[in-house]
């Protein structure tokens, strides 16, 4: 069942170019994120953090491919020292949320009544409150660092998967399978996770895949504003913010990290852009 499952997934992924590129671009990412993840600073070309690696605003060379900064410290390097943070953050956001959203909609959507209602109603607060606005907010709560930006956003993340996990279970609640399951006694937090969220998770993933780059951005903009990650760790948001002063002596300092959190937030909509069209096409949509 799982082997098939995950079949019915690569079959998606590889269906058009613009999925097969989205995925080019993830796996990159995540493989990045593992690696650097696993094996530490020591992997990496220089110490992320160590000052005078090279001279100071060292423009992109084949000993510092993306330049140095103020501190001569390596761009390359820090780069990918902040692969990790925002692979973790992003995957974490966004699969805490499909899980917790999406069984509760589940729940919701085949149960109705009162727990229905609740639910929208919840929703209906925080889609009222701008994500970034209600983010901060909690951040300043909180205190900064990039837990507490993850504790942030994870609250605030939930009730998209809520609605969708909602509408899905209104769809499926009447089919004949359903129907079937309750007939024959079975309970209905069983139906709910049998046959609502687990038929629904193919949409969920979808949408899941498509969001994680919303996360990243939303995540790198806390970071730019000095609510995740502190100076002198590594950190893509950060980069962009402490060096932007720079960007007539120095452009690739903003520039390049920049154009990393672009280029990530890309391929994950060209990937669940490719993996939505591709199922469109299978259900004759």
């Amino acid at each position: 069942m799982k082997v098939t499952y995950l079949k019915s997934i690569w079959r998606l992924v590889t269906a058009n170019a613009e999925s097969k590129v989205g995925f080019a671009i993830v796996s990159v990412f995540v493989l990045t994120a593992i690696v650097e993840g696993i094996g530490g600073f020591s992997i990496l070309p220089y110490d992320p953090i160590q000052t005078g690696t090279g001279a100071p605003f060292s423009p992109p060379s084949w000993s510092h491919p993306f330049g140095t900064e103020v501190l001569g410290r390596d761009m390359f390097s820090r780069v990918i020292a902040g692969t990790p943070t925002d692979a973790y953050v992003s995957f974490f956001v966004v699969g805490f949320s499909c899980l917790f959203g999406g069984f509760l909609g589940s729940m919701a959507g085949y149960v109705g009544g009162f727990l229905e209602e609740a639910l929208m109603r919840i929703t209906d607060v925080f889609f009222s409150i701008p994500a970034i606005i209600l983010a901060m907010s909690v951040v300043f709560v909180l205190g900064n660092g990039p837990v507490n930006v993850m504790i942030a956003l994870t609250l605030i993340w939930w009730p998209a998967y809520a609605r969708l996990s909602r509408s899905e279970a209104l769809r499926l609640r009447n089919m004949n399978f359903v129907i079937s399951a309750r007939l024959a006694g079975v309970s209905t937090p069983r139906i709910v996770f049998r046959h609502i969220f687990r038929v629904s998770a193919t949409t969920l993933l979808i949408y899941a895949t498509l969001d994680i780059g919303t996360v990243i951005l939303v995540y790198s903009g806390l970071s730019y504003l000095g609510l995740a990650v502190r100076i002198p760790y590594p950190d893509w948001g950060v980069m962009v913010g402490s060096s932007e002063q720079y960007i007539f002596l120095a452009p690739w300092l903003p520039i390049i990290p920049a154009i990393i959190i672009f280029l990530v937030a890309f391929g994950f909509s060209l990937l669940g852009d490719g993996l939505k069209a591709a199922m469109q096409r299978e259900r004759g949509m």
